[in-house]
């Protein structure tokens, strides 16, 4: 797809929608950085890949090579040339899956840990995606690229319940209740410490943390509206296991609403919990020991939401992992109050 005509100049070289072009910028554009300025004008591409296509040298401003960040003047003359997208083509690969169960327009399954959802940047194989295209050649297009089936997502190193659209039908039907906060889920959780009460509500407002742009945190300034209700469902010395309802679907929610009342998950580095060791646990001497657990202690345990078929409420449950069970023996043996 070419760019659209306006008061800007451009022309197009023999080869193809990738270029060469040349681009007369106009008299209307003043102090545009170049990156925006070429997403504007190449709209079918995403401004990351127009930022890398920059930073690999194939755009020239009055023949130098450009900046992202570089300011437009008007009668600046581009030289470009876009690279070939990265191809949407997902690699099935023969991942095993614990599925749940299935019908003709979904899938419930039972996450494992250490597997990212969907290909991105620098994780194109071994995803959930990856194995839902070798399982099944019927998926919905997906929410965005390299997603076919995904409706929602969970965290690298959270297990539990998830559903995946057979078709797009299913996959609007079921993507609607998400948004407007009509699917009911549940979370178990093992923390550090013991809430002072058994149950509450967490309502603080969640934005990408201002520093360390891989986190979230409170956001009172710029965050997003965000709601979590708690219930202790057992207490041991030093540890407890939560129930975790969220009302809200911000990305890392959870994790930042039990270290913001300061009950962060065991074994999340990047909130505040820590790894725990058979030995502390049993008030021993220290030894040298594998971590009871070694990912963060949170699995997603019920999914309820209206049937995109049948317009019945169903729910699903994802049995809690063999780590965390482990975990959770182990405390009611060295650790009840």
């Amino acid at each position: 797809m070419l760019p659209a005509n306006d008061s800007t100049g451009i022309t197009q070289g023999p080869d193809s929608e990738h270029g060469p072009f040349k681009l007369h910028v106009g008299s209307s554009i003043k102090e545009r950085r170049l990156d925006k300025y070429l997403h504007g004008r190449f709209s079918n591409f995403s401004r990351r890949f127009i930022q890398d296509a920059i930073k690999a040298g194939t755009v020239k401003v009055n023949g130098k090579i450009g900046k992202p960040s570089l300011k437009l003047s008007p009668g600046d003359v581009i030289d470009m040339t876009l690279p070939e997208p990265p191809s949407k083509d997902i690699l099935p690969e023969d991942i095993p899956l614990d599925i749940i169960y299935e019908d003709s327009s979904i899938i419930i399954l039972n996450k494992q840990s250490d597997m990212i959802v969907h290909p991105a940047r620098g994780n194109t194989h071994g995803t959930l995606v990856n194995a839902l295209s070798f399982y099944s050649d019927k998926l919905s297009s997906g929410l965005g690229d390299f997603r076919p089936g995904i409706v929602h997502r969970l965290d690298k190193n959270t297990t539990g319940v998830m559903v995946v659209a057979k078709d797009d039908a299913a996959m609007w039907k079921i993507a609607k209740q998400f948004e407007h906060r009509q699917v009911n889920k549940s979370y178990l959780a093992i923390v550090h410490g013991t809430p002072e009460l058994t149950a509450d509500r967490i309502k603080v407002p969640l934005g990408i943390h201002p520093r360390a742009r891989v986190k979230y945190a409170i956001r009172p300034d710029v965050g997003k509206e965000s709601i979590t209700f708690y219930e202790v469902l057992e207490s041991f010395r030093g540890f407890s296991l939560l129930k975790m309802t969220p009302k809200t679907g911000r990305t890392h929610q959870i994790r930042v609403h039990l270290l913001y009342i300061k009950h962060p998950i065991v074994a999340d580095g990047m909130y505040g919990g820590r790894l725990v060791y058979p030995w502390q646990l049993a008030d021993a001497e220290p030894a040298v020991q594998q971590p009871v657990i070694n990912r963060v202690a949170l699995h997603a345990h019920t999914l309820e939401f209206k049937h995109p078929v049948t317009e019945k409420m169903v729910k699903f449950e994802a049995p809690l992992p063999e780590d965390m069970q482990n975990f959770l023996e182990m405390l009611r043996k060295h650790r009840t109050t």
